[in-house]
């Protein structure tokens, strides 16, 4: 059975509209993710300048003052109020 051209019309405008969505989806997708890396990324120099200035001790580097902070937080954590 042949399809009408109406149905035909059909099946070609919903195929151009789910293409175009998908372009948009795409770009916005896209774009949030390079917004978001810059974001995170800046953020991440920000913390490590802070505490490379002024909570590293004598000869520790910025990971390893990152760590140590982490557990001090963590022991302050589980102590009662």
């Amino acid at each position: 059975m042949a399809k009408s051209k109406l149905v035909k019309a059909n099946e070609k405008i919903a195929e151009g509209v789910v293409e175009g969505y998908k372009k948009i989806e795409n770009g916005v997708v896209n774009g949030y993710k390079k917004i978001e890396n810059g974001v995170v990324g800046g953020f991440a120099k920000m913390t490590d300048k802070f505490v490379d200035e002024f909570l590293t001790r004598e000869g520790e580097s910025v990971e390893d003052a990152k760590k140590r902070l982490s557990e001090e937080q963590a022991a302050r954590d589980e102590q009662p109020r």
